[in-house]
């Protein structure tokens, strides 16, 4: 087979046709993914057919691998794998969760970008998915700026954002963290809103999520209203591309370039996701 990328009608997401990731990666491929994956910042190989060991050293010729973050349970969902993050509504016998996020709708978000170093990428693997449910859309944050009316830009130039960690992407608030009201006191990492992407050069909005959010040095009305423009702008549709699951679908994406969020599902389906994330390497700048 050759190998080749096929590119979504959109503004991003791309699927490689004709490799078998399951296999050792060459250099030459593993060259060939990352022009690709820094084109089309999402990409998509199907019809893959990884164990836990095969999905982790796919994993680690893009990088590092970062544990994942704090679930709201407190456990690690594969003490042989701790490296894997299970996204899973799926429940044991005893009733207790064998994975995290539930069933629900997880809204816009990036990933642990309350961190220092969040993550450059996540890797996310189907092995059971509901048909047509549960589909996960990626936003083009390169493009949202590039588009940003002028006059956003200036308001938004220079400025620093808090990144909340005290909740996970579904909204649920994570273990050791208590409820706060004011955004301005939030717990979690502060970053420019405005940062450059040191492979390809590009600015880009970096937003991380939406609830909880607040803009240094703006009353706090002023910080609401101006982020909640500016949500509403970079997740326009023309901005976005999305994954419809089928199982052994592997799809990998530059955390850093990219929202992304997910639809609910039927509770009574069940959706099994095994991920990893690559490890942060330069310090986020503008």
């Amino acid at each position: 087979d050759i190998m080749k990328l096929i590119n979504s009608n959109k503004s991003l997401g791309g699927e490689i046709i004709g490799l078998d990731i399951s296999k050792k990666l060459t250099q030459d491929q593993i060259n060939f993914i990352n022009e690709c994956w820094d084109e089309r910042l999402v990409l998509v190989f199907k019809k893959q057919n990884l164990d836990d060991h095969k999905l982790i050293n796919f994993s680690k010729y893009f990088g590092e691998l970062d544990p994942p973050g704090p679930n709201p349970y407190g456990i690690t969902f594969l003490p042989e794998f701790p490296e894997i993050n299970v996204i899973s509504n799926v429940k044991n016998n005893q009733g207790t969760p064998i994975g995290n996020l539930g069933d629900g709708e997880a809204v816009w978000h990036a990933d642990m970008t309350y961190l220092e170093l969040p993550p450059k990428a996540g890797i996310l693997y189907a092995l059971e998915v509901p048909k047509n449910q549960g589909n996960t859309h990626f936003a083009n944050m390169a493009l949202a700026y590039s588009e940003l009316p002028d006059k956003l830009k200036k308001q938004i130039h220079g400025k620093i954002l808090i990144h909340d960690s005290a909740h996970n992407s579904a909204g649920m608030l994570r273990k050791g963290y208590s409820e706060t009201n004011d955004p301005s006191n939030t717990p979690g990492a502060r970053h420019p809103i405005v940062i450059t992407d040191k492979s390809t050069n590009k600015k880009l909005l970096f937003l991380g999520r939406r609830p909880h959010a607040y803009l240094l040095g703006l009353e706090l009305k002023e910080s609401e209203d101006l982020l909640n423009e500016i949500w509403a702008h970079a997740t326009h549709e023309r901005f976005t591309w999305t994954q419809y699951w089928e199982k052994g679908d592997l799809l990998m994406w530059k955390n850093l370039n990219v929202l992304h969020k997910r639809d609910a599902f039927d509770p009574k389906t069940r959706r099994i996701m095994h991920r990893t994330q690559i490890k942060g390497e330069v310090k986020i700048s503008a």
